[in-house]
């Protein structure tokens, strides 16, 4: 069957995991692990081989990140290996679908591309009877979901496929965590679950890969990139399950956005220790949820609750957020400082010396904490514009409790005793 001449253990149970009785109740199987283990090829066959032995004129979709990685990357070895099985294959290229036939049963695959947030619409309305989606942490999770739920008929399976990404991607914590709970099989493979390499062709690819990219491309772990922004950042360090019985003052840190995300943080203050308490983060690219300042200023006062606050530390750019505090007149405003190599240098020694902590709810902070990284730019230190709205909001934080320098003077109380607050 095209250069495989046998398969290993792994490989094998890709093939035929839904014929199986110990396997053929998952609703899904999802397979991760390092580049060239020859899950691709062996999640395409299986996945035709399940819809040919279990359906008969019904619909099925192939996707990837775009229609040409589908062609490219699955569909012309995928028809070589299918045809030397029996399997009649008649593509349509410009229509992009494929009719496969064997042994008097004829299924129809579409090819669809995940490219971005409005791939979603291209995938509605149709009724699948399964789903393979080839590299699915290339795309974007509405286009995910809505091909998941085109797929109606009971016996419906859905094939994952991906190298790994950073530990907090949206499918790693969705799915690969919580496979069980999802009814799905996990496996992952490395090139040493694929019989075709020799021992020195994955010698060669071990060489082209070193750091973060090798523990993902050659040793199948999800592990995030390098080029942290904090890489002192720390879990068992600096992540909290409980918290101190009383603080001494609280503060609250906003980073505010509409089209971008919101995030919001309860600090209270213990001893020399500052706790980040709770967050609300409302990411409406995500979850389609744009809320007006009124809306987010009722966040703001569920997450404060009844706390006494002594000051809310905003965005310096979100003025009509602050004029809308302003306006309600509970809480002392400030207007944050945004240099941001200035806090960035301040928040990471905050770190070091452990004068900031998470509770564990906040799960937000701790995952940009992960994934907040460097520019590539090697012409100055610049941050990139992502996973970057709790970090902001808790770089306002430190600026203003930390510096010296800062203002402490709010927007609408004019006769402020610092010594009062800190």
């Amino acid at each position: 069957m095209g250069y495989f001449k046998t398969f290993s253990e792994k490989q094998k149970l890709i093939l035929t995991w839904w014929a199986q009785k110990k396997y053929a109740n998952f609703n899904s199987i999802i397979c991760d692990g390092s580049i060239r283990c020859g899950k691709t090829v062996c999640l395409s066959l299986s996945f035709v081989f399940w819809a040919s032995f279990n359906f008969n004129n019904q619909v099925f979709a192939i996707c990837a990140k775009t229609i040409e990685a589908v062609k490219r990357n699955i569909i012309f070895q995928l028809t070589s290996h299918l045809e030397s099985l029996g399997f009649c294959c008649r593509a349509n290229m410009s229509k992009n679908y494929m009719d496969i036939s064997f042994n008097g049963t004829i299924n129809r695959f579409y090819f669809f591309g995940g490219n971005d947030e409005k791939s979603a619409s291209l995938i509605q309305g149709i009724t699948l009877a399964g789903v393979f989606l080839d590299e699915v942490v290339l795309m974007p999770r509405s286009f995910v979901e809505q091909a998941l739920a085109r797929c109606s008929f009971l016996k419906s399976k859905y094939f994952f496929n991906c190298n790994p990404e950073n530990p907090f991607h949206w499918f790693y914590t969705e799915w690969i965590e919580k496979a069980k709970e999802k009814n799905a099989l996990y496996l992952k493979l490395t090139m040493k679950d694929n019989p075709f390499l020799s021992n020195e062709m994955i010698k060669r690819y071990e060489k082209l890969y070193t750091g973060s990219f090798y523990k993902r491309f050659v040793q199948g772990i999800w592990a995030p990139v390098n080029g942290q922004v904090y890489p002192m950042f720390n879990k068992e360090k600096h992540v909290v399950s409980s918290l101190p019985e009383k603080f001494e003052k609280f503060i609250v840190s906003c980073d505010y956005g509409t089209v971008n995300p919101s995030s919001f943080g309860l600090w209270g203050k213990h001893n020399k220790t500052w706790f980040r308490i709770k967050e609300y983060y409302n990411n409406s690219k995500l979850n389609g949820i744009r809320l007006t300042d009124e809306e987010q200023y009722e966040k703001l006062k569920e997450l404060i609750g009844r706390t006494k606050v002594e000051a809310v530390v905003v965005d310096p750019s979100a003025a009509s957020f602050i004029e809308c505090i302003k306006k309600h007149n509970n809480f002392k405003v400030f207007k944050a400082s945004n240099d941001v190599l200035k806090g960035i240098n301040l928040v990471s020694s905050l770190l070091n010396k452990g004068l900031i902590k998470f509770h564990e709810s906040c799960k937000d902070t701790i995952r940009e904490f992960h994934l907040y990284q460097w520019s590539e730019n090697k012409n100055f230190d610049s941050v990139k514009k992502e996973n970057d709205h709790a970090m902001d909001d808790i770089r306002y934080f430190c600026s203003f409790v930390f510096e010296e320098s800062h203002s402490k003077k709010p927007f609408f109380v004019y006769s402020v005793n610092r010594e009062n607050y800190f």
